[in-house]
């Protein structure tokens, strides 16, 4: 099966030009002049599907390296599974996710890994791969660590918040840093103070502040900050590479420029929230159905921050000098109705997360509308660094001959509204209802074969397969 997409602009993370993409089968076989002939013959004379691009960018497929599908948290699960949550990111242009395996105090790494491909196998509309979460840091998750590498799960994540969950002390992630530095594995790090957050959050609740905006209150900037550079440090003294997840506050950017300065393996990822959503529209939230709990759909940790502070402002320029290399999602969704409700007197005991799959390349696009981002920037932020940084690239994140072809075709003057009402997560709400994007995704290919085309899903259960993962190619 030979499709040609022509007429198009082709944004890569380097350039973008007017350039036709010939797909054969699975792969892209060429990228060509506008018109041009190959080896002789008319290429669209000898193709199955001509897609007309005309007037719209063709990139490559998003991948998004940060999601929780059916995360159990809080005394319930994610709402999304493998199958809603990887057909959403389809309908948003994201074609490959990178999810995460857990394993909490006492398990088994070797069960928690097998749990997830059994959850994942056959239901996924994309391609996807997964890091490791290493909840309970021993001598037996220590040794299961060295066969990672070979199962095509070459990163890990550690958490210094939630304690009693996934907690691990400094004594726990120097020996797991060391583990990384040995085997060449990227340690991902959840960096914030839990146990002073624990202690802030039942001062706040003895007082009576009970409502969703007192979680950010609590995880406040400081413990971010204090975490990253505990974090950057470990990972210094171990020589370890460290890749900081869902950074908000722009003292936490700091500390990773500041060590970025010095050369050091020290990377960062920010998420759509941090760039436009801030504590004071927590503040704000109100509904007639949820009065004051309405705040409740922006409750994620890292948590939003003020924007009376310049967080959101620092976070948009950190992603230009590339201070933060990525944005992700960190999709760990849950429905109002019977999940996020379970802290309606208690801000503790709402599920964290934000559900933003099918939103992320349409929500940072938007910052190429108003300036804060080329285009370019855009695919590589979205796209090619995730595949550089999580070892994919080559077959994952450009278009190029011998790539997969994921390939979207986005159509700058085009309009999506984001609404609860029209969303393909399994979500009762939206944290982004409302929203408006001066742009649309219009055909999403992935490997070849066209799942969205036309405001329609062609794909099916079970389209996506998983990627086993080199080690990152991100390194300096």
């Amino acid at each position: 099966m030979k499709t040609l997409i022509t007429g198009g602009t082709v944004v890569t993370a380097t350039g973008s030009s007017l350039a036709d993409v010939l797909v054969d089968g699975e792969t892209i076989a060429a990228v060509l002049a506008p018109g041009s002939a190959l080896l002789g013959f008319d290429v669209a004379a000898n193709v199955d599907t001509v897609i007309d691009a005309t007037g719209k960018y063709v990139i490559p497929g998003g991948i998004d390296a940060h999601t929780h599908m059916e995360l159990p948290f809080g005394g319930t699960n994610a709402s999304d599974t493998f199958e809603t949550g990887t057909r959403a990111a389809a309908w948003g242009g994201t074609t490959t996710i990178v999810d995460f395996a857990v394993q909490k105090t006492g398990e088994r790494v070797q069960d928690g890994l097998a749990a997830w491909h059994e959850k994942a196998a056959g239901n996924c509309a994309i391609d996807y791969g997964f890091h490791q979460i290493i909840g309970g840091v021993d001598d037996a998750s220590l040794r299961a660590m060295d066969s990672l590498v070979d199962e095509g799960i070459t990163s890990f994540k550690l958490f210094m918040a939630y304690p009693g969950v996934f907690y691990s002390d400094d004594g726990q992630i120097l020996k797991a840093m060391q583990k990384s530095a040995e085997t060449g594995l990227l340690t991902m790090m959840h960096a914030e103070n839990g146990p002073a957050i624990d202690v802030l959050a039942a001062q706040l609740a003895e007082a009576g502040k009970v409502a969703p905006y007192y979680h950010g209150i609590a995880r406040a900037w400081q413990m971010e900050e204090e975490a990253t550079h505990r974090a950057i440090m470990l990972a210094n003294l171990t020589g370890a590479p460290l890749y900081v997840v869902h950074v908000s506050a722009k003292q936490a950017v700091d500390q990773l420029a500041w060590a970025r300065d010095q050369g050091w393996n020290v990377f960062g990822e920010t998420c759509p929230q941090y760039l436009y959503l801030s504590l004071e529209d927590q503040l704000g939230a109100f509904s007639e159905e949820w009065g004051a709990f309405e705040g409740a759909k922006w409750v994620c940790s890292t948590p939003l921050r003020s924007r009376a502070e310049g967080h959101q402002h620092h976070m948009w320029q950190a992603l230009r000098t590339n201070d933060v290399q990525m944005v992700s999602t960190d999709h760990c969704p849950f429905c109002m109705k019977g999940q996020k409700e379970l802290g309606r007197n208690d801000f503790r005991a709402i599920p964290n997360g934000i559900g933003s799959v099918e939103h992320r390349m349409d929500l940072m696009y938007q910052g190429v509308v108003t300036g804060e981002l080329t285009l370019e920037r855009w695919v590589e932020l979205t796209s090619t660094t995730p595949a550089r940084m999580f070892g994919m690239y080559g077959k994952k994140g450009v278009i190029q001959p011998g790539a997969d072809a994921d390939i979207v075709v986005y159509d700058p003057n085009g309009r999506t509204e984001i609404s609860a009402a029209s969303h393909h997560m399994n979500m009762d709400h939206s944290a982004w209802e409302g929203f408006q994007i001066d742009g649309h995704v219009d055909t999403v290919l992935s490997r070849g074969r066209v799942i969205v085309d036309d405001g329609a899903y062609r794909g099916a259960k079970g389209d996506g397969r998983f990627v086993k993962r080199g080690l990152s190619q991100y390194l300096i």
